[in-house]
């Protein structure tokens, strides 16, 4: 297999009812609105909006973005195997206490070959290997959801012995045979931070390679626009509020006009649990092994969804001088920082895509 070089929260609203146009044969034909959605795929709700002139026609896309969400959504699932499949869970998995070579489907080979390169570019603050840490934290979260009045923080030692089991470079790909190994017996996989993404620009590639347009995928507030939205003009798109004690008199604090684009925002305000009166959330940076604490939201903006998923968490555990010389150094990327006092601070280009909603 030759591997193809591909160069998390988010509240999306279509602000108006939109319509987009076409000609041929010197008539103009209406193509109209339809949306679905879905709750079967990455644990979260999934959004399709297009436009076409049956629908007939758009129910038979969503037909083929459902089998792709299906396949990936199965594939990159951490916490449960299907029949007749290696995923992810499979390569997790321990048999006599060490981790088999495993034999995979290129879409895991080539996840895994991108997470190396974002772990590269973001200076190792997106790590697919940190598994035994994000595990301890997601259990201590799951009983703290389950029973508030005794909800604990992970003991740091544990989180300590934990990360000892972390090195990527014990993640070994073979490209030419297809095969995954753990050669750490304790490390354990979790690409949380960048495989909704990543599945969601594969499925917007696969829909423009068929001719696709006028589309817009919302996987869990990962959003990927193909094509134009209302009369031929950008879709519109708001970013949610992070400060959830204003988001009933301020919902969304900036909206943007977006064609072809991926918008992703990771942030502090949906998954977490409380210990003590302070919420913690998931977001877990690998130096000091606790949530990030340095802004309330990150929201990037790029051309690929799957970066912009890396970058997003990445961003959330960087200080925003490092996290503007990364930025910096690629193409077609802007970012939002929402700092714990909500003061937005921007790159140079992002306000080219926001507008000003006159009925917010």
């Amino acid at each position: 297999m030759k591997r193809k070089s591909f160069s998390i929260f988010l509240s999306v609203i279509l602000l108006a009812s939109q319509l987009s146009f076409f000609t041929s044969c010197n008539t103009v034909k209406e193509k109209q609105k339809f949306s679905e959605y879905y709750f079967d795929y990455f644990d979260t709700v999934t959004t399709i909006t297009g436009y076409t002139e049956t629908e007939e026609e758009f129910k038979s896309i969503c037909e083929e973005i459902k089998t792709e969400l299906n396949n990936y959504h199965k594939l990159y699932n951490i916490y449960f195997r299907y029949e007749g499949m290696n995923n992810i869970c499979v390569i997790n998995e321990l048999i006599d206490g060490k981790h088999n070579v495993v034999k995979v489907d290129e879409k895991i080979i080539d996840l895994l070959l991108y997470s190396k390169e974002m772990y590269t570019l973001t200076n190792g603050k997106i790590n697919v290997a940190m598994g035994s840490v994000l595990s301890i934290w997601h259990k201590y979260r799951n009983l703290g959801l389950s029973d508030p009045a005794n909800a604990e923080l992970p003991p740091q030692n544990l989180l300590k012995e934990a990360m000892k089991h972390t090195d990527i470079n014990n993640l070994e790909i073979d490209e030419e045979n297809n095969t995954v190994f753990l050669s750490d017996p304790e490390m354990i996989l979790d690409v949380g931070a960048i495989a909704k993404g990543y599945a969601v620009e594969r499925i917007a590639e696969y829909l423009i390679n068929k001719g696709v347009s006028d589309f817009l995928l919302n996987i869990g507030g990962n959003v990927r626009t193909i094509g134009m939205g209302k009369n031929n003009e950008p879709w519109k798109v708001g970013i949610e509020n992070p400060d959830i004690e204003k988001q009933e008199e301020a919902p969304h604090i900036e909206y943007l006009k977006l064609s072809d684009m991926s918008l992703v925002t990771s942030g502090c305000y949906q998954r977490f649990y409380e210990v003590n009166g302070k919420n913690y959330h998931h977001i877990i940076d690998p130096e000091t092994l606790l949530p990030g604490n340095k802004y309330l939201s990150v929201s990037v903006l790029t051309k690929d969804s799957g970066l912009g998923d890396a970058l997003s968490t990445s961003l959330f555990l960087m200080s925003i001088e490092d996290g503007k010389k990364i930025v910096e150094s690629l193409e077609n990327v802007e970012v939002m920082w929402v700092k714990t006092d909500g003061e937005q601070i921007y790159t140079d280009g992002f306000k080219n895509y926001t507008f000003e909603y006159e009925n917010k």
